[in-house]
């Protein structure tokens, strides 16, 4: 199966593509905003760099959250304007999987980890995994102080929130992973959880309220 995936979900934009155990094509961007200026372009550009057209993917893949609320409507809207467009299935994945799926096999090895995502507030976006990558519990926002309470024994701390925990539990060890989700892991993930049945639909994971302030009423 050819798997384009892309993620919006942080302070980036992504897209890459898959064919079983082949990587294709990848694009990747560092951005606070104007992800919906660069997301297509972005499609295209694997598309072109892969030789596939929009009749050769059979399956699209997203990052559903939690992250910054903007990213995750561009992403989400435009995954779901592609799926329509095309006929195509779509398999969520949350953004602290993705992001603990890159995590190297050998720094998980007797710790747990933690994903730790920036949203731009004064807490984080966390969840914790075991180190075979089982969640021990549900995607939380939290304050620092409160991600360091998590673990009692050997903590390691990815994404790109994971200073803003050690600088609170210095025992902490850094993983290598420190930056947004790689969207060919999303990729890949996405696939074999489209195939294992356990897709996400493609809906926003909101943990707290959108930054929105309503103008004042005119009287």
């Amino acid at each position: 199966m050819n798997v384009l995936a892309f993620d919006c979900s942080t302070q980036s934009c992504s897209a890459a593509i898959v064919a079983g155990d082949r990587l294709l094509a990848r694009r990747s961007a560092l951005m606070a905003r104007g992800q919906s200026e660069a997301l297509m372009p972005m499609v295209l550009a694997v598309l072109a760099e892969a030789g596939l057209g929009w009749p050769d993917i059979d399956l699209l893949g997203v990052t559903v959250g939690p992250g910054t609320f903007t990213g995750l409507r561009i992403g989400l809207a435009a995954v779901r304007g592609m799926a329509l467009a095309g006929g195509l299935p779509v398999a969520g994945v949350t953004t602290p999987e993705t992001i603990a799926h890159a995590v190297p096999k050998d720094e998980r090895r007797g710790r747990t980890l933690v994903v730790a995502i920036d949203g731009k507030r004064a807490d984080l976006f966390v969840q914790p995994f075991a180190d075979d990558l089982t969640p021990l519990g549900p995607p939380m926002a939290l304050m620092p102080a409160a991600v360091a309470d998590l673990a009692a024994g050997p903590l390691l701390v990815a994404g790109d929130g994971a200073g803003r925990v050690a600088a609170v539990r210095p025992d902490a060890t850094l993983s290598s992973i420190q930056g947004p989700p790689d969207p060919e892991v999303l990729a890949r993930l996405a696939l074999r959880r489209y195939l294992d049945g356990g897709a996400l639909p493609p809906v926003p994971l909101y943990l707290r309220p959108p930054d929105v302030t309503l103008p004042e009423a005119r009287v």
